[in-house]
Parts: structure tokens; C-alpha cells; sequence
């Protein structure tokens, strides 16, 4: 599996991004039925739930972290994540287990 990278973003619309550290393991779920964005990917963290999702626009999308739109069809239906930096609104993260067979 190459290196994959993502922001979460979002945050301050749930939980803000204070509890989140480095290592810290998130899940990815496609949102299938997401009225905004076909290509939505919803991030949570077990415990608390929906956390924020992952970037899908040039302004969110931090560094060399891929796009919701360029990760959707390179992992499955779940993926597992690991914080690797946090900001203010989002953390970047990388993918750990891409969720295909």
C-alpha cells in the first residue's frame, strides 16, 4: 500500500480538534448518502463518533494530503487513520489500513 495522507476537516462543528493528539486512531466511512458531496468521507473516533470529514476542497486540503475525491476510490467502504499533526480546525492524518481485501 502506497502512502496516503488526508486533513480532516470540519471539526469545529462537532468536537473542535482539542482532544485530538498525535496517534490518535480515526475511521473513515464513505457517506453514500450525502446530499453535498458524493465523494464525503465522514471521520470518527470511537467513543465520541462523527468528528469532522475528510477534505474535499483545494482550501481545506492541507500540504500533500489527498482530497476525499482523490482517496474515495483507492480505499474501501471503511479505512482506519492515524493523526499525525493537528491544527486549530483539522488534523493531518495518514492511512493505515486502506479497508480493501
Amino acid at each position: 500500500m502506497d502512502e496516503m495522507y488526508f486533513t480532516i476537516t470540519g471539526c469545529n462543528h462537532y468536537f473542535g480538534s482539542e482532544f485530538m493528539e498525535k496517534g490518535l486512531m480515526v475511521k473513515l466511512e464513505k457517506e453514500f448518502d450525502n446530499e453535498y458531496d458524493k465523494e464525503a468521507i465522514k471521520v470518527s473516533v470511537k467513543g465520541l463518533g462523527k468528528c469532522g470529514y475528510v477534505a474535499n476542497s483545494p482550501y481545506t486540503v492541507k500540504g500533500e494530503s489527498m482530497s476525499a475525491g482523490r482517496l474515495y476510490d483507492k480505499i474501501g467502504d471503511t479505512a482506519k487513520g492515524k493523526v499525525l499533526f493537528v491544527f486549530e480546525e483539522m488534523a493531518v492524518c495518514k492511512i493505515v489500513d486502506d479497508g480493501l481485501e
